[in-house]
């Protein structure tokens, strides 16, 4: 027994459990049974009649599971017990081509291909929904006014939609890894017990090849029972995928901090309420994205302990991935889940956006002022006077122009230059050029995915 996830259990992606449920995780196993028969009947290593035969007997409905996890537990692995449970349905003969020329790790890696193969399906269905989704909230606001950040500090002025730009970029990187990972783990395995498929003889690469074909997997001369980079690679890309929804979670926490108030998360009766302070409506959902991303970035590293097997078979560092692989793909399918629902009830307060511009006296135009003086007074003298002002902003709590009015007049230069306020929305730079090239990588990607599809 397991012991209670609250946090899977409040937000967890239910189709990418299934993905890996017990049931899920046998059927796979089991149709890289049944189609190895009928690979072996179309290559003559069976007869087509006993082929089809194994092939019918490989099916969970009827297999006592609590056998199984009794006999797996006892030798080490499921895949001797779930042989003999489907032999045993089976008459002389036919009895005796279950798992012919396999080992156990041939089965269990091509069952896993076949269900890394489904959960990126789900990942990318996810990160495409996530993607369209932060694509039209960039394009309402490209144009709307805010206050950038650095060091938890207001910088420069930025537009909203400027800000959700590299995100959308992100997922559309994210994209063509997952294409790029889907065909690394997608590959059969079938190269028998030192990885040589010396039990298959000549017909090895032939079987190999036509089972690649019958699970739509692809095929390869060269065993992975040992090379575990690309399944280290899938773990790493769950984990990449959930920091950037952890990234956009972070910066609805941080703008929806009450100081600040340009963002919070959907409103409803009680949402994010407290047991004793009635006026709390806590970022439920970003702080949920974040602790499931934490998650995921601590145990990404144990696959990279995975990849030291030593020669040609592992010695405990298979099982990591037994544990690791499934929560990671479920907590990186959870995270875009959430942050798909955290997107679509996002409350934007342009007004405090406004507001914020000038809540430090004006300073968020401190870099305009300088490189307004620079082409007279050069780059270095044009900040110091800015520099000078900002700290008369802070200390006698006058606006920036006035400040440098001040500081331009008592250096003998003229301060019409400060006379009228410049204003942020002037000040935005390539915010719309930022989000209009976004844009258009994330269609780009969305093309090449509905090509492959169809």
């Amino acid at each position: 027994m397991e012991p209670f996830d609250l946090l899977g259990r409040l937000w967890g992606d239910d189709a990418m459990a299934a993905v890996w449920s017990e049931r899920a995780t046998i059927e796979a196993w089991l149709r890289v049974e049944a189609e190895l028969a009928r690979a072996q009947a179309a290559t003559g290593v069976l007869a087509e009649a006993d082929a089809e035969m194994v092939a019918r007997a490989a099916s969970v409905d009827g297999l006592d599971t609590e056998a199984l996890w009794d006999g797996a537990r006892n030798v080490g692995y499921p895949i001797l017990p779930l042989v003999r449970a489907v032999a045993a349905r089976l008459p002389d003969g036919p009895d005796g081509r279950v798992h012919y020329g396999a080992t156990t790790q041939d089965i269990m890696d091509t069952g896993l291909a076949l269900q890394g193969v489904r959960a990126l399906d789900r990942l990318g269905e996810l990160v495409r929904t996530l993607g369209d989704a932060l694509e039209r909230l960039m394009d309402a606001h490209r144009r709307t006014v805010m206050a950038g950040r650095t060091h938890g500090q207001q910088a420069v002025p930025t537009t909203f939609g400027a800000t959700l730009a590299p995100l959308l970029d992100e997922l559309a990187r994210h994209a063509g890894r997952l294409r790029q990972v889907r065909a690394e783990i997608g590959t059969v395995s079938l190269f028998g017990a030192g990885g040589t498929s010396a039990a298959a003889g000549p017909t090895a690469a032939p079987v190999r090849r036509e089972l690649a074909r019958r699970l739509g997997l692809a095929g390869g001369d060269v065993p992975w029972h040992a090379a575990r980079d690309s399944v280290a690679g899938f773990g790493a890309l769950c984990a990449s995928v959930a920091a950037t929804c952890a990234r956009l979670a972070r910066n609805v926490i941080d703008l929806g901090r009450t100081e600040i108030g340009e963002l919070a998360e959907a409103d409803g009766e009680h949402r994010g309420a407290s047991s004793t302070m009635p006026q709390k409506a806590n970022p439920i959902l970003a702080e949920a994205i974040v602790g499931m991303s934490a998650s995921a970035g601590a145990s990404v590293s144990a696959l990279y302990r995975a990849m030291e097997v030593p020669q040609e078979r592992a010695a405990g560092e298979w099982q990591i991935e037994w544990q690791v692989l499934p929560r990671l793909a479920w907590s990186a399918a959870s995270c875009l889940a959430a942050a798909v629902e955290l997107v679509a009830g996002l409350r934007v307060d342009e007004d405090a956006m406004r507001a914020n511009l000038d809540a430090d006296g004006g300073l968020v135009m401190s870099e305009a002022y300088m490189f307004g003086l620079a082409p007279e007074l050069g780059r270095e003298l044009a900040h110091d006077l800015v520099y000078a002002a900002a700290r008369q902003v802070r200390r006698d709590g006058v606006e920036l122009p006035e400040a440098l009015r001040r500081q331009l007049t008592e250096r003998g230069l003229d301060p019409a230059f400060a006379r009228e306020p410049l204003s942020p929305a002037d000040y935005v730079g390539d915010a719309e050029l930022i989000c209009a090239s976004a844009r258009d990588r994330w269609h780009a990607q969305r093309r090449l995915i509905e090509e492959e599809r169809t």
